[in-house]
């Protein structure tokens, strides 16, 4: 179960690449395979002292400025013959911080979609007070039909059922009204079509149903998701900030603050985006987990984790078996 992991790509590569990687094969006992080029990596695996991670030398780079015809041509780079390692069945699973538009449309091309499967999508872990949701598709497809949102919703049941434990997730589409009538054409239709499937429909959920425990899985088309989900992370930003004024503004308070230490820090913990590592792109034939573009050691580390459990819990095959 080797992760192939793009160590040149992201703000921070390789350094900040390697160090999560070297965290999640301690930590974790994760074999992995850093792709990118040879002498950076072994020069900052000794650094580390780590031994036993393979390397698998790319001699080219995909930047985050390329456009996607570039990178995708560039077919010496970490990117592509991490992909490659996955299609040739060398690795389950591929991790990049690197140009996610450039990694999305390399797995299609590579990796191939899942039999039956029309898009692959994004799912994006929430934490709420009732335990963690699922937002699908978090910002691969801008563009979709009722039919892709159905697929959509089966996906992120699977991946709730097998990566977060829960036996039978509820299931509801992103409106503007609990309504059957509120809502634009798409999501009229999907709901629709969601009420002769045999998933757990819940119906339409607004945008407060996120952190009230209504559904466990939210579907809405990429491009209202990829709003959402930054929107979401941005709001904790300014939460954490104005605490942080709040208690900076008096003794009393920041005693306060030092004694509720703990519990502040668990709640930073919980709104960190780090701690999930990244998303993966469901749908398409072996794992792929795309991080953030500024994603730091404690973030690549959480990403390949989640990598390692995509194969371990069998998401791909419970996907393939839900669309077919």
């Amino acid at each position: 179960m080797k992760i192939a992991v793009d160590a040149m790509g992201g703000d921070h590569a390789p350094r900040e690449v390697i160090r999560g990687a070297v965290h999640a094969f301690r930590e974790h006992d994760l074999p992995i395979v850093l792709v990118g080029k040879e002498e950076l990596i072994r020069e900052e695996l000794r650094r580390t002292g780590a031994k036993g991670i393979e390397v698998q030398h790319a001699s080219d780079v995909v930047e985050m400025h390329d456009v996607l015809g570039v990178a995708i041509r560039k077919k010496n780079s970490s990117l592509r013959v991490g992909l490659n390692l996955v299609a040739e069945g060398k690795a389950a699973s591929f991790v990049s911080a690197g140009n996610s538009g450039a990694v999305m449309a390399g797995a299609l091309m590579i990796l191939r979609k899942i039999r039956g499967v029309d898009r692959p999508a994004i799912p994006a872990t929430i934490p709420t007070p009732t335990g963690p949701i699922v937002l699908i598709d978090a910002g691969a497809n801008v563009e979709c039909k009722p039919d892709n949102m159905v697929q959509f919703g089966y996906m992120g049941d699977a991946y709730a059922r097998k990566i977060l434990g829960i036996s039978r997730p509820r299931v509801g589409v992103v409106s503007i009204g609990e309504e059957d009538s509120k809502g634009t054409d798409l999501t009229r239709e999907t709901s629709s079509l969601f009420r002769k499937t045999d998933l757990y429909f819940v119906g339409n959920l607004e945008g407060r149903d996120f952190f009230a425990g209504k559904a466990d899985v939210f579907v809405c088309d990429g491009f209202v998701g990829n709003i959402i989900l930054k929107t979401m992370e941005g709001m904790a930003t300014a939460l954490l900030d104005f605490l942080r004024e709040e208690i900076l503004k008096s003794q009393m308070a920041k005693v306060g603050a030092v004694l509720a230490g703990g519990a502040i820090r668990r709640v930073k913990r919980k709104l960190d985006y780090a701690e999930y590592g990244g998303a993966p792109l469901l749908g398409v034939k072996g794992g792929v987990v795309i991080c953030h573009g500024s994603s730091d050691a404690r973030a690549m580390k959480n990403a390949i984790r989640s990598a390692g459990s995509l194969h371990r819990h069998g998401v791909e095959e419970e996907i393939a078996r839900a669309i077919s």
